[in-house]
């Protein structure tokens, strides 16, 4: 699969927010004004539960009523959605969100969605035999993650430019985008020489035996919120109370999920797959270990964000001084947030 060009990623972020006023501004009549019993639709992810969901099986988003519209399939895709108007909240890698701000989209952070810490990361997989042990190692070779132009492709960036590529070098290391469930087969059977990969993926493939982890996200940045749900400027002006309200039952299911037992939050999830009937398995919450997220009740770092404007404006995907830190999120409707 060919890579697509960063001037083509943004030049069909830039049509795409060209019809952005024109779609969000199509609500149907009875979503105007500050109602908070108002229904939020949203994509969600196969086998697993967001925060979202959760804040709502746990009451915390009542009369608020959440109305889940398909699967997404990346965090890029799930953020363009807000933007068009089609959902009213979505999920992304925090790079991703700034890309799509910079491209003139309509959208705010405003509550972290999920992150990197000592239990919870991503892990870049080679084979136990492999002679890859630095990135200079991974000239010309293959590395398979689940999308480009999001987490995993930064981390790996980060990690060549750390270890001393220039950019032409580093531009012979191939991505090749795999869904998760397929990477590891590929891994094993030669077809990439490295797997990024996470959470079930990664615990089950590295029970099976066979692989070593060459780096993790957690070994380059410690502890931080790698995501953020974003909403629409139009909805968080036009329904203030609506957008509060979603903040305040995330950032505290957040906090329920991080200081409520691992077994009773895996129970929980569990039941909310079962209760939604989709069709689908609740194994892999069964190797969930932790939010990973930084702040308290999915508080928004400056840091956060501004590790990849920096990294963003050094790779010349922004210009210096586009974008400032306000340009991109608010934690002012989050109770969590200390001014």
């Amino acid at each position: 699969m060919s890579r697509p060009t960063t001037a083509g990623w943004l030049l069909a972020l830039a049509l795409l927010c060209c019809a952005c006023s024109r779609a969000s501004s199509s609500q149907p009549a009875a979503r105007q004004g500050e109602d908070e019993a108002i229904t939020l639709r949203y994509q969600g992810g196969t086998g697993v539960v967001w925060f979202p969901e959760l804040a709502e099986d746990l009451g915390y988003l009542a009369p608020m009523k959440l109305q889940f519209i398909g699967s997404t399939i990346s965090g890029p895709q799930d953020i363009q959605t807000v933007a068009t108007g089609e959902s009213d909240f979505g999920l992304a890698f925090n790079g991703a969100v700034i890309k799509l701000v910079a491209a003139h989209a309509p959208i705010r952070a405003v509550v972290g969605g999920y992150g990197v810490d000592e239990q919870t990361f991503t892990s870049f997989l080679v084979r136990e035999d492999s002679p890859l042990r630095s990135a200079r190692d991974l000239l010309d070779k293959k590395v398979a993650m689940n999308t480009l132009g999001a987490h995993s492709e930064f981390m790996l960036r980060e990690y060549l430019q750390r270890q001393g590529l220039e950019d032409a070098e580093a531009k012979r290391v191939t991505m090749l985008v795999l869904p998760p469930i397929n990477t590891e087969q590929a891994l094993r059977a030669g077809q990439v020489e490295v797997a990024a990969l996470t959470g079930i993926f990664r615990d089950k493939a590295l029970e099976r035996g066979g692989l070593r982890q060459l780096f993790s996200d957690f070994e380059l940045y410690g502890t931080f919120t790698a995501g953020s749900y974003v909403m629409h400027k139009k909805f968080l002006a036009e329904h203030p109370k609506a957008a509060r309200k979603f903040v305040e039952g995330v950032a505290k299911a957040i906090e329920w999920a991080r200081t409520t037992p691992r077994e009773e939050v895996i129970a929980r999830a569990e039941a909310i797959i079962a209760k939604r009937k989709r069709g689908e398995s609740g194994d892999v919450m069964r190797y969930w270990k932790s939010t990973g997220i930084a702040g308290p009740g999915g508080v928004i770092r400056e840091q956060d964000l501004q590790m990849w404007l920096t990294w963003l404006t050094k790779l010349g995907e922004l210009k210096p001084g586009q974008l400032a830190l306000s340009d991109l999120y608010t934690n002012e409707l989050n109770p969590f947030y200390k001014r």
